[in-house]
């Protein structure tokens, strides 16, 4: 087939740009066998075609979409097949792109279920958020999906955001990493050829700057300048249009007042034009129909998507009135044409434009995988996201100890699951909760468990008499506290999906955005009683957001940090438990009290002294982690020329670790920097590079880090260029350099840095 449009009909290439279709309403699940609906063969025959369905397999509240309602996963093909046969056999007889979200992880019934992101971020691993990624996305195209649209880009610049869980970090450099991971594992590592039959193609959200939205209010603008842009928020879009991601999203929000789904400045100027990336551009759900505030007309909102780099459209009403656009002179039709071939390019690279469909995108035999590869490497990745923040020598736990658990945490499998996740299996033998996994540790007979608090409130009834016995005679208290994504299939919902309601009990999650980031008090009186009736107290906080972790602090003997860890993630936090070890470090900074937000442990350094009724926490508890292993840099001088470091040249420095405990230690080392160049004023500490290692008992091990042009150039224009500057480096978790910092220059032509004193 072409992959041209140029042929179609102007109505057949609005059809290849449109993407207005709910999966479940094109397809429904009907005693035992998929039944296409009118809705769909209407759509297909108003436009001769249709560019991409998305959510054929979605299953999730909003979608109303259940185990008993939903496509089997077994039968997934199925559902696709009969969807795939109504678009081939109609009008133009282009294939359509199927679409899901995955997050983390497929969000269709029998999907693996991943920690959130920012659990990822948490592990800092990227050979396994790699090999993740190869896995999701052999386990979605086996049922048939072509795109997987995949949260990261986003950075986490203000925790009072509902989505925060979505972001890898606040900190771009290590965003940057784990999304370039995503791809590569998804993707493959051929950034712009065919897609191998076991691999999907990304369309990477949300671009951009959605974190710094103002408030932290979903949507809402981010009046930010051109530098903090590019240092911050597209430098992950930027490693991944260089990994050859296949699409991004246009985020709601806009950028010093102008929408990203109509900036033609970052959809064409930034993207196509600075970066040379060629790919297809999405609106996010309802993004152009949107532009009414800044358009008159759904045809003068459409014609602004479209020039500005817009693609394809997602649910929009706007993309319907294209031709009357051209027809009127708001839209030249040569744009159309555009960004139908780019949708087109797109079915090309995944196999849809064979004649023989045995022939997608085969580049080579299949891996072989299991499920239970897939399920460790999630577990892993649970274990990892696992912060042990403190501990003031009370762990590890006694496997003979009486341990009473409480809190709205401790046994909430749905809790540990963060927002956009299918409904669990009523037989999920991998589940695990903290007190399944302790009554697995310490016996039935030894495990006391009282939920004793909503997440927002108390519980009403006998609650403080149920925690009382719980804690009546415990050697040690587990207090699991935080918040929660879910959603259930009563709740109201906006026309994105996003909460739309009371949602009674829900604190995390999209349209889930808080003024206030302290924990309720009526979840701090656990930790209270706790304190007074038993010797040991550990808090564990699973949530999705940084909150305030002093009061946590003050009245508990260790501390646990778990950005939603998944499905096993009570396995994995009872691991931290059981040997005192932690797997990861905090991903953002945790501020030290309600007000005193958005910080980041990357701000500018100030000259102001702070707040007078607040201790501003100096870059808070970013890295976090307690660790038996030391870490020390070796001195070295390094010194590298601008011009050699834009031609590829690099700068190793390594750091000896120490490890003085009885068991192999595995953890996260960053290595901090600071950027001194001439007129700007540095940021207080930035991520240069992070590696993962693994540490043996009573022994020591070498880190390298290589420092190339990601980590020494400067990225005020959202890419990386050379020049002069005084990087200095350390691997000690202050905030500011310790005196053994190491000094990275690089040179101009004279040899300066414009840093000389």
């Amino acid at each position: 087939m072409t992959r041209s449009s140029a042929e179609l009909s102007l109505r057949e290439r609005i059809g290849q740009i449109n993407q207005r279709l709910k999966g479940w309403e094109a397809v429904e699940w009907v005693d035992g066998a998929p039944r296409v609906t009118d809705v769909l063969r209407r759509e297909v025959d108003r436009w001769g075609g249709i560019g991409a369905i998305y959510g054929v397999l979605r299953a999730d509240p909003w979608s109303q979409v259940r185990w008993e309602n939903g496509v089997p996963p077994a039968r997934s093909a199925e559902a696709y097949a009969a969807v795939q046969e109504v678009v081939r056999t109609r009008g133009s007889g282009l294939p359509t792109l199927f679409v899901e979200e995955v997050p983390h992880g497929l969000m269709a019934l029998g999907g693996t279920t991943l920690p959130v992101n920012l659990a990822l971020g948490a592990g800092m691993d990227v050979d396994l958020v790699e090999g993740l990624g190869a896995e999701v996305a052999a386990e979605a195209r086996a049922r048939g999906t072509h795109v997987a649209l995949v949260s990261g880009l986003d950075v986490l610049r203000d925790p009072r955001w509902g989505r925060a869980e979505e972001c890898f970090s606040e900190d771009p450099a290590l965003a940057a990493l784990l999304v370039e991971a995503t791809v590569r594992g998804m993707q493959g590592r051929n950034p712009h050829g065919r897609l191998a039959h076991d691999r999907i193609a990304v369309v990477a959200k949300h671009l951009a700057g959605q974190g710094a939205g103002i408030g932290g209010r979903n949507g809402s603008g981010a009046p930010i300048g051109r530098r903090e842009l590019g240092e911050i928020h597209l430098r992950p879009a930027y490693v991944a249009a260089r990994a050859g991601v296949s699409g991004f999203m246009a985020a709601y929000n806009d950028i010093d007042g102008v929408p990203c789904s109509a900036n033609a400045d970052l959809l064409t100027g930034v993207l196509r034009e600075d970066w040379g990336w060629e790919g297809i551009v999405m609106a996010d759900g309802t993004a152009v129909d949107r532009l009414r505030d800044s358009t008159p007309d759904p045809a003068s909102a459409a014609a602004l998507a479209i020039t500005a780099g817009v693609d394809l459209s997602l649910w929009d009403e706007a993309f319907t009135h294209v031709e009357e656009a051209v027809e009127r002179g708001l839209l030249d039709q040569t744009l159309v044409t555009r960004a139908a071939d780019r949708v087109l390019a797109l079915k090309w690279r995944v196999g849809l434009l064979e004649e023989a469909q045995q022939e997608h995108a085969v580049t080579g035999p299949a891996e072989d995988r299991s499920p239970r590869e897939f399920l460790e490497l999630a577990h892993r990745a649970a274990v990892q996201s696992c912060v042990l923040v403190q501990d003031d020598g009370v762990l590890p736990l006694s496997a003979s100890a009486v341990v009473a658990v409480i809190g709205p945490n401790a046994d909430d499998l749905e809790a540990q699951l963060g927002d956009y996740t299918p409904p669990r299996p009523d037989d999920d033998t991998q589940a695990s909760t903290v007190r399944s996994a302790l009554e697995a540790r310490h016996g039935t007979g030894h495990v006391r468990y009282a939920q004793g608090a909503s997440h927002r409130s108390r519980l009403p009834g006998d609650a403080a008499e149920q925690m009382e016995a719980a804690l009546s005679g415990a050697d040690a208290a587990v207090v699991v506290l935080g918040g929660t994504s879910r959603r259930r299939y009563d709740d109201e919902f906006a026309d994105n999906g996003a909460v739309d309601g009371p949602a009674p009990d829900t604190t995390n999650g999209e349209g889930v955005d808080l003024s206030r980031l302290a924990l309720p008090e009526s979840q701090l009186d656990l930790l209270r009683a706790a304190r007074a009736a038993v010797p040991v107290v550990i808090a564990v906080l699973i949530d999705g957001r940084p909150r305030p972790l002093e009061p946590l602090v003050a009245l508990a003997d260790a501390l646990i940090v778990a950005p939603f860890p998944g499905p096993n993630g009570g396995a994995a936090i009872v691991d931290v438990l059981a040997t005192g070890v932690g797997g990861g470090l905090l991903p953002a900074t945790f501020p030290s009290t309600d007000g005193v937000w958005p910080v980041a442990h990357d701000e500018r350094r100030e000259t102001a002294r702070g707040y007078v009724d607040a201790r501003h926490p100096v870059g808070g508890l970013f890295g976090s982690g307690a660790s038996a292993v030391s870490v020390r840099l070796r001195p070295v001088e390094a010194t590298l020329t601008a011009e050699a470091l834009r031609e590829g040249g690099t700068v190793t420095l390594t750091a000896d670790l120490v490890n003085d405990t009885d068991r192999a230690v595995s953890l996260p080392v960053p290595l901090y920097g600071r950027r001194h160049e001439l007129g700007l004023r540095p940021r207080r500490r930035s991520v240069l590079a992070v590696e993962r290692v693994e540490v043996a008992a009573r022994s020591t091990a070498a880190v390298a880090f290589t420092l190339g042009l990601d980590g020494l150039g400067s990225w005020a224009d959202g890419r990386p260029v050379p020049a002069p500057a005084e990087v200095v480096a350390w691997t000690a978790p202050s905030h500011d350099p310790p005196s053994d910092a190491l000094v990275v220059r690089i040179t101009d032509e004279e040899g300066g840095t414009g840093w000389e004193h």
